[in-house]
């Protein structure tokens, strides 16, 4: 399946982050965490978990899933969600075909 512009461009600045890789490796690994415990994981703060997580979220590469737990707490979990970016130049092209007028701004 072929990815637009626009979708390659938020895929590449979430994962253009050393934290958020870090998120997604340490997700995969569990298969699925809920932020207390992955923030003690990936060793940052829960505000900051938060932050990335919205953005990979944004990007489609992970879901959340609130579950209460045995105690009646909240639990937001995490999981690396199904994605397959394929980044060649001919994607590339292809994707470039598709980039809406909003994301074809010159970048400072």
């Amino acid at each position: 399946m072929a990815i637009s512009g626009d979708q390659l461009l938020t895929v590449l600045a979430a994962l253009a982050s050393p934290p958020r890789l870090r998120i997604v490796a340490a997700l995969k690994a569990d298969g699925r965490n809920y932020v207390s415990q992955l923030a003690r994981e990936v060793g940052i703060s829960r505000p900051l978990l938060h932050l990335h997580l919205q953005k990979l979220e944004e990007a489609g590469l992970v879901t959340s899933r609130l579950e209460l737990s045995g105690d009646g707490k909240a639990l937001n979990y995490f999981a690396v969600a199904d994605f397959d970016v394929e980044l060649t130049p001919s994607a590339i092209v292809k994707a470039v075909k598709s980039l809406t007028a909003s994301s074809t701004k010159s970048d400072p």
